[in-house]
């Protein structure tokens, strides 16, 4: 991996609360009279809503209340009396991520290629598969590799073996690259908005199983993939990140799935980055994504 260059201690707000006169002083004022330093803010209002959301950083150096009290010191102060929904998270704590895959590893590899050159603050200390075909690929990566076979009859033995495994590795949240099962609402229930799919079309397009052929069917002159957090509807989970490439009636299903595979492993890393980076807020069945 590359060196990794050591950034200050830092706290990170995620917040969104009722739109009022005055509240980004205030909230930024709890910062400043504490001594703390400011080094990223960005604030959206959903006018329709009168729904104010925020992502603030600042810089722990100088700052008067102790880490470990801050939620406390916030909540007492500002939550309650704001109706603020809010997260506080600190860049010094390394997310803990599980790769889930089955047969196809374009995905894969590319989130195992950035992880090995560092670009991202993340531990990968499990890959886990329906299917042995990756654990080579794992192997060769130096990750740890669980083979659960599941079937219809086995599923729910199956994912209490899974939730025990990530339960060992202290997962804090999991990545479907290309993973081809459906995961039980039992096993969403575990991980809220800590689940990251990648769907190969652009949701809300082609919903489900076999969208390049669908898509192929119905001739369209765009493709597209998406990521988004796994709910119990299928594919309706609040969407991350999305894009897409033109295609003609000159594409064939398999030029059409080789293109996709280029847009299904930008697209689903661009939502992991966001989701490590804690750029990402969701509200209802949609995201605010900070820059």
């Amino acid at each position: 991996m590359m060196e990794e260059i050591q950034r200050p201690a830092t706290a990170i707000l995620l917040m969104h609360c009722p739109d009022s006169p005055g509240i980004l002083a205030t909230l930024t004022g709890f910062i400043n009279v504490n001594g703390g330093s400011i080094v990223y803010l960005d604030q959206h209002v959903d006018r329709l809503k009168n729904v104010f959301f925020m992502r603030i950083e600042w810089d722990l150096k100088n700052f008067v209340i102790p880490k470990e009290k801050i939620d406390d010191y916030f909540s007492t102060l500002y939550a309650f009396k704001y109706n603020i929904q809010y997260r506080i998270y600190f860049n010094d704590y390394i997310p803990r991520m599980a790769l889930f895959v089955s047969k196809m590893s374009h995905c894969m590899y590319d989130i195992l290629a950035r992880y090995t050159a560092g670009e991202w603050k993340v531990a990968i200390p499990v890959i886990v598969s329906n299917h042995p075909d990756m654990e080579v690929v794992a192997k060769r990566f130096g990750i740890e590799f669980r083979y659960f076979p599941i079937t219809k009859e086995t599923k729910e033995e199956q994912e209490k073996l899974e939730l025990g495994l990530l339960e060992e590795y202290k997962i804090d949240f999991i990545v479907l690259a290309r993973y081809m099962q459906v995961v039980s609402e039992s096993f969403i229930k575990h991980f809220p908005n800590r689940i990251i799919n990648i769907h190969h079309s652009f949701l809300p397009a082609f919903v489900g199983a076999k969208p390049y052929h669908a898509a192929f069917e119905r001739g369209v002159k765009l493709i597209g993939a998406t990521s988004h957090y796994v709910t119990t509807e299928l594919d309706a989970g609040p969407i991350i990140e999305q894009d897409i490439a033109r295609v003609s009636h000159k594409d064939t299903v398999e030029t059409l799935i080789r293109k996709g595979k280029d847009l299904e492993k930008i697209v689903l890393s661009r939502a992991v980055e966001k989701h490590i980076d804690r750029k990402i807020l969701v509200f209802e069945n949609k995201t605010i994504i900070f820059n």
